[in-house]
């Protein structure tokens, strides 16, 4: 049987969480002493949010955004639909790769065949949306838990394959080396509440190194 769970978290819900976290964590307590509480990040739960997450794929924000940015210049409305008709040539003038080409079609293939209802499936518990995200090609874990924690804000995430992230919480916790098991080790004593821990060392990580989101 498939669960339907919609339990997610708000602005407001947010800091109370973080407020939260802050009582069993001093480091993530500091973080948030030093550079305030982490925005309430918001992406639309639609098909263009899933592309741009593809574009962030082992790139760097900014790289990402620009080929959004080009992508949006150049057409009336990201759909899969009008996706579908770019040639080779004008996704490579958006700055996509050959690989992020290929995901990117994968996926508009799938909305298009209706094989992928992306509306229904946002009502669907966090397993399932996964399970039918990582049917396609090009999209993994990293990127199903970027959809969940900023589109969906399902509250108990904590995407080890994030490389700002796993670098802030050695940063935090004065480690040299850390692998994924311990990550996930460290990230269960914020269970329930993983992706507000996430947003809390993501902005750490944002703030310390004044980048530009």
């Amino acid at each position: 049987t498939i669960t339907v769970l919609t339990n997610s978290f708000t602005a407001e819900t947010l800091v109370k969480y973080c407020k939260q976290l802050c009582k069993k964590d001093t480091e993530l307590r500091d973080t948030i002493e030093e550079y305030g509480y982490p925005p309430f990040w918001h992406r639309e739960p639609n098909f263009e949010t899933l592309i741009h997450i593809i574009l962030e794929q082992q790139v760097s924000l900014a790289s990402a955004r620009a080929a959004m940015d080009q992508l949006r210049a150049k057409l009336p409305k990201i759909t899969a639909a009008i996706l579908l008709s770019l040639s080779d040539e004008e996704m490579r003038a958006c700055y996509f790769s050959r690989q992020k080409m290929v995901y990117a079609r994968a996926l508009a293939q799938a909305i298009t065949d209706k094989t992928l209802n992306l509306k229904k499936l946002n009502q669907l518990d966090d397993a399932t949306i996964r399970t039918e995200l990582k049917k396609i090609k090009g999209i993994g874990d990293w990127t199903v838990d970027v959809y969940l924690m900023m589109a969906l804000h399902r509250p108990n995430h904590f995407p080890t394959g994030d490389i700002a992230l796993m670098n802030r919480l050695k940063e935090i916790k004065g480690l040299t080396h850390l692998s994924k098991d311990q990550a996930l080790s460290i990230a269960q004593a914020w269970e329930t509440y993983r992706t507000i821990a996430a947003y809390i060392l993501w902005w750490g990580y944002i703030c310390k190194r004044k980048i530009k989101f």
